[in-house]
């Protein structure tokens, strides 16, 4: 409902739902930024998109944000709202996500990540007039905003925004920002900068100097190794693993124990294990504790890094691999003879095409990892027209505070 008031030129509405993103959506639509349902708010309607939005009437769900960068930094989008309402709009977007494919299932608790806990972030750096700064893009805009009291980030990670000042510094320019992605290891940080000065002679002296001042275990520019200290390890199961520069890893050690945890209940007493989109060996190397696991992913250099764990570590079974391209060449079912069961996690865009060639094999088994509610349930639907059931789906939320939410399932069939 919208409800106006001619007097004053001033324009209410009512907050009917949130979108996928977050944003609370009234009639029209009309999209309202940290707005929550069954709020009444005024603002300044730009196209479809409510500006300098005021709460007239707040929702039994508001609560104060615990960040004070919150209304200004880009970084967050839910923590106006209460943690059990954030659990069941997450809950709600799989379940909504399912029921579009007329897909129903038990859908676990939600396994929520702490604050403080997030151990990669980007941040952008730049040069100013006075100085440098970084942090974290602003709301919808391209301003960076300082975030000295971010309530995401690791205290070594957000700690780190000193790092990125001092590289901006360096190798930055008033006109440029820098991208700078820190990533916390077993042996101390990982740095990744893009969007920073061509490497030369003596600018790659000058980075590797502040690499070894600073103690990282690697620094890259670009696309390119400037120093490594020591090989910035990650620890899967009993293996360490150096992952390549920029590699994918879940969000939070502890959404990743929780997304293990699911893919071991999903494949229990499975000998021989698929695993695909496997990166550098999230799943693939707790797994081999008690299966021998093949490991597929599409790219080389993390299969190189899963391999180097896998046979620098003690008390595995055999873990064999391939470096394949799964959107154009997924495994047939002759391929999935010999084993018991499939782990999948792939990116948002999902597994389409390999999960038609699960169908047609004779896999029984399957634990699906899922950052993205839509395509997994167009790839679950498929898997039960092809005779699996939906056993269970364990939702978690490793980006705290955000409209993201990820999916542990297990299927079976006869």
């Amino acid at each position: 409902m919208r409800l106006q008031r001619y007097g004053g030129c001033m324009t209410e509405y009512s907050i009917k739902r949130l979108g996928i993103y977050g944003d609370g959506i009234a009639d029209g639509p009309v999209f309202a930024p940290m707005t929550l349902p069954d709020e009444v708010v005024t603002g300044t309607l730009e196209g479809t998109l409510l500006k300098d939005v005021k709460i007239v009437t707040p929702s039994e769900h508001r609560v104060a944000p615990p960040c004070r960068h919150f209304k200004s930094c880009g970084g967050c989008q839910l923590q106006h709202a209460a943690d059990p309402f954030v659990a069941d709009f997450k809950t709600d977007i799989i379940a909504q996500a399912l029921a579009a494919q007329g897909v129903s299932a038990e859908i676990r608790p939600i396994l929520t990540s702490p604050a403080q806990s997030r151990r990669r972030a980007t941040f952008a750096a730049r040069r100013t007039k006075k100085g440098t700064m970084s942090g974290f893009h602003g709301r919808a805009s391209g301003t960076v905003v300082e975030i000295p009291d971010c309530k995401l980030l690791e205290p070594e990670l957000l700690a780190a925004r000193d790092i990125a000042e001092s590289l901006a510094e360096l190798g930055g320019s008033r006109k440029a920002t820098l991208a700078v992605t820190v990533t916390t290891s077993c042996v101390g940080l990982d740095v990744q900068v893009s969007g920073g000065k061509p490497i030369d002679g003596p600018l790659r002296i000058t980075l590797a100097a502040l690499c070894d001042s600073r103690g990282f275990a690697r620094l890259t520019w670009d696309d390119e190794v400037i120093a490594q200290r020591a090989p910035p390890v990650q620890r899967f199961g009993k293996a360490d693993v150096c992952p390549p520069p920029g590699a994918f890893m879940q969000a939070t050690a502890h959404g990743e124990a929780q997304l293990l945890a699911a893919v071991q209940e999903a494949v229990q007493g499975a000998k021989r294990v698929v695993d695909l989109f496997a990166g550098c060996g999230t799943f693939t190397l707790p797994l081999a504790e008690k299966a021998e696991v093949f490991a597929v992913e599409g790219e080389a250099q993390m299969v190189a890094a899963l391999d180097k764990g896998w046979r620098m570590a003690q008390g595995l079974k055999t873990v064999t691999h391939a470096a394949r391209d799964l959107y154009r060449r997924p495994l047939l079912p002759d391929e999935f003879l010999k084993y018991d069961a499939v782990v999948m996690d792939p990116p948002r865009n999902g597994a389409e095409a390999q999960t038609s060639e699960i169908v047609r094999s004779g896999i029984k088994r399957v634990a699906y990892v899922s950052c993205s509610p839509v395509t997994f349930a167009r790839d679950v639907a498929q898997l039960i027209a092809g005779g699996f059931a939906l056993d269970w789906v364990q939702p978690v939320d490793q980006f705290r505070w955000s409209s993201h939410v990820e999916i542990a399932a297990q299927l079976t069939r006869d």
